[in-house]
């Protein structure tokens, strides 16, 4: 009881802190010009990284749980209609853009298990795993729903690949970056400074 009381906590504040960066990436963001490059959505963000170092602690289990609660605080901070209109298109918008997109974050502890004792390496690895798979959800979405936004006589698939590249490649590497950081300062499975390698 004691450790589910502790994991919905640590969640809470997880996800907390994840909004908070989020509105601050946002922000950063609009000032530096950026989201007016991204009109249909997507953030330069290490917003995700909360739920990936909650999902290091707690696992995968909880993890997903908390990306599928993020997915959530994601819809209610700007949700994006696709330009279909039909109902479909709004469910595979939900799933694509959203909880898939999302809730895999909260996989990250499942790339990372494979290291074993490499335990940097398999946060590193697993930070940039789930963000890959959000980029592969996105750009999905881009082609199946979004594509008709893209530039006259340009490829769908060209178009969601720019799109979607311009924003999550920065976010995966930033992510990956800060994952090993934060991780090697303060190890999620021990809550101390990760012990060097002798």
């Amino acid at each position: 009881m004691k450790k589910r009381i502790l994991c919905v906590t640590e969640g809470a504040l997880s996800l907390a802190l994840a909004y908070v960066l989020e509105l601050l990436c946002v922000w950063l963001n609009a000032i530096t010009g950026i989201s007016a490059l991204l009109p249909f959505g997507g953030t330069i963000t290490i917003s995700m990284l909360p739920i990936i170092y909650y999902s290091f602690r707690h696992g995968a289990l909880w993890g997903v749980g908390a990306g599928f609660v993020y997915s959530l605080l994601q819809m209610l901070l700007g949700f994006y209609i696709p330009p279909a209109g039909t109902w479909w298109a709004l469910v595979l918008c939900i799933v694509l853009d959203y909880l898939v997109a999302f809730a895999v974050v909260g996989a990250a502890d499942l790339f990372a298990k494979p290291f074993g004792k490499k335990r940097i390496a398999g946060y590193c690895v697993g930070a940039v795993a789930v963000c890959l798979i959000r980029f592969v959800s996105s750009f999905l979405s881009g082609v199946i729903l979004w594509g008709s936004y893209g530039p006259e006589n340009m490829n769908v698939w060209v178009y969601s690949l720019i799109y979607n590249s311009s924003y999550m490649l920065p976010t995966t590497v930033l992510t990956g970056i800060f994952a090993v950081i934060v991780c090697a300062a303060i190890d999620p499975k021990t809550l101390r400074p990760m012990k060097k390698a002798k």
